[in-house]
């Protein structure tokens, strides 16, 4: 049982993921041309999602207003929301690199003071935002950006059962 008394049950047990124990140490102008580029909606495995959904027959909305949390696509028909969130912001990039815990990856970073808080709220919001969907009668699927580069088919076929199903299932972080 997750945080909030709702149940979530992650896609990521059917796909590997692969740990990655390289620390690599950027200089504060490459950090900072890197955060530039960072994009909160229609990245690059979010388009990628999104093509084969489209391809598969499955119409969707865009990050709608109308919804908490404002999902990367809905499915208002079948009342199913999907996010794609990124390893970096919403805490997963440390279990990918085969970190202890958030704390862990960011131990020698200067910003850490920083950098966790930020993620912890991000994932406090998106607890709160599965909760708010899911009263509203709404399925969650949220997939992470390596879910979807490891292997799209699965997260396109998790998407689309969901959508095709009447069963109220929760997938996500």
């Amino acid at each position: 049982m997750a945080k909030g008394g709702v149940d979530f049950v992650s896609i990521s047990t059917y796909i590997p993921q692969r740990a990655v124990s390289a620390v690599v140490r950027r200089s504060p102008d490459v950090v900072s041309a890197v955060m530039r580029r960072v994009r909160s909606k229609d990245t690059s495995p979010e388009r990628a999602l999104r093509r084969e959904l489209w391809r598969r027959g499955l119409r969707y909305r865009l990050h709608s207003k109308r919804l908490p949390g404002h999902p990367d696509l809905a499915f208002p028909c079948a009342r199913v929301a999907v996010f794609v969130d990124g390893d970096f912001w919403h805490g997963n990039q440390w279990r990918r690199r085969g970190f202890e815990s958030l704390e862990h990856q960011f131990r020698e970073a200067p910003s850490a003071s920083y950098w966790v808080p930020k993620i912890e709220r991000n994932m406090e919001r998106d607890v709160r935002m599965n909760e708010e969907l899911v009263e509203m009668g709404w399925r969650v699927i949220r997939i992470w950006e390596s879910e979807i580069q490891a292997d799209l088919g699965a997260c396109v076929d998790c998407v689309a059962d969901a959508v095709h199903s009447t069963e109220k299932v929760v997938y996500g972080a």
